[in-house]
C-alpha cells in the first residue's frame, strides 16, 4: 500500500481549489446523499480559491461563487466514495507535507510558515488546507487502485522513439490545459465559442477555472513544463506550429476534448540521460490515463448519488 501511495505521488500532480472574503447568508445549498454542503463551506472553497488563484479577482463575485459551488460539490463527492472505499482512509504526514510544499511552492511562498501566515490572512485554516488535501490524495489513490491494472505503457517502444530522435536541439513547452466534455458533436461548435469567449474577456486561467475538468483546473490549468520528447507525435505536431501565447482548437482525446495554450517556449540540449527520459514519459503517460480513469469513474459515481440542490 505504501509503494503504491508514493507512486500515485510521484504521478499526480495534487491540485486542489481556492477562495477570497465574501459575505453569505448560512444555509444548506445541497444534499449529497447523507451529507450536505452549507453556504459556509463555499465560502471557504471561495476564499481558498481566491488565496491560490489570484487571477480569479477578474471574475464578478457570483462567477466565483458558481465555481466554488462546484468545486464543494465535487470535492463532497469524492470524500463519499472514499469512505465507501476504505474503513479508515488517511494519509501519512510526511506525503501531505509534500503535497503542501508543492502547493505554496507554485503561489511563490517559500516554507511552510510563510503559508500559514498567507493562509490566515485569507481566512483559511491551515488544518482546512491539509483536509482538502487528503481527499484528493486519497481519490487519487482510490484511481490507482481501481485502474492500475489497466495502464497501458509500452516501455520498450518509447525507448525506441526517444533514441530516433537525433535532433541536437529539441523545444520545450509551458503548457496550460483546458479539458471539457459535450454531450454530442452538435454541442461542439457551441462550447468552444463559449470557451474562447471566456478567454477572450477573462484569460485563459479563469476559463480553465470556468469550463475545465481536469485535475489542473483549480490552479488555471497550469500543467508545467513539457519537452516535445514527451508528447505523442500528434500533440508534437499540432505544437510545433505554436508560438508563445497562443493557443489550440480542441484535439481530441480520451475523455473529451482539449485545448492547450503555450506559454513559453525554450530550446534546450537534446543530451539528456536516455533512462530518465524514459522515466520522464513513463509517468507522464501514466498520469495522462490515470487522469481519464479518473474523470470517467467520477462521472460514473456522480450519477449514481443522489444530489438536490435546495
Amino acid at each position: 500500500m505504501d509503494k503504491i501511495r508514493f507512486l500515485v505521488y510521484l504521478v499526480f500532480i495534487f491540485f486542489i481549489i481556492n477562495n477570497s472574503s465574501f459575505s453569505f447568508e448560512n444555509k444548506i445549498l445541497f444534499k449529497v446523499d447523507r451529507e450536505i454542503i452549507s453556504s459556509i463551506d463555499v465560502e471557504n472553497e471561495y476564499n481558498y480559491l481566491i488565496a491560490l488563484n489570484k487571477n480569479l479577482r477578474d471574475l464578478s463575485n457570483d462567477q466565483i461563487f458558481e465555481i466554488s459551488k462546484k468545486s464543494s460539490l465535487r470535492e463532497k463527492i469524492k470524500k463519499i466514495e472514499i469512505l465507501n472505499n476504505f474503513k479508515d482512509p488517511k494519509i501519512p504526514d510526511k506525503y501531505l507535507d509534500l503535497l503542501i510544499k508543492n502547493i505554496y511552492q507554485n503561489i511563490n511562498i517559500k516554507n511552510e510558515d510563510e503559508f500559514k501566515e498567507y493562509l490566515n490572512i485569507n481566512n483559511i485554516s491551515y488544518q482546512y488546507v491539509r483536509k482538502k488535501i487528503e481527499i484528493e490524495a486519497l481519490w487519487n489513490e482510490l484511481i490507482m487502485l481501481k485502474f492500475k491494472s489497466k495502464i497501458q505503457i509500452n516501455e520498450d517502444e518509447i525507448r525506441k522513439s526517444i533514441m530516433n530522435r537525433k535532433k541536437k536541439v529539441i523545444k520545450s513547452y509551458l503548457l496550460s490545459e483546458i479539458l471539457f466534455e459535450v454531450t454530442n458533436a452538435s454541442e461542439l461548435s457551441n462550447k468552444y465559442l463559449e470557451i474562447k469567449n471566456t478567454i477572450n474577456q477573462k484569460g485563459f486561467n479563469n476559463a480553465a477555472l470556468t469550463h475545465s475538468i481536469a485535475n489542473t483546473s483549480s490552479t488555471g490549468g497550469k500543467v508545467g513544463w513539457i519537452d516535445e520528447n514527451s508528447l505523442n507525435k500528434k500533440l508534437r505536431t499540432i505544437l510545433s506550429n505554436k508560438e508563445e501565447n497562443q493557443t489550440t482548437e480542441p484535439i481530441t482525446v480520451p475523455g473529451g476534448f482539449l485545448i492547450l495554450k503555450v506559454n513559453k517556449i525554450k530550446e534546450i540540449k537534446n543530451d539528456l540521460n536516455i533512462n530518465d527520459e524514459v522515466k520522464k514519459v513513463i509517468n507522464l503517460k501514466m498520469n495522462d490515463q490515470l487522469s481519464q480513469f479518473s474523470i470517467i469513474y467520477f462521472n460514473k459515481v456522480k450519477k449514481n448519488i443522489s444530489i438536490d440542490e435546495i
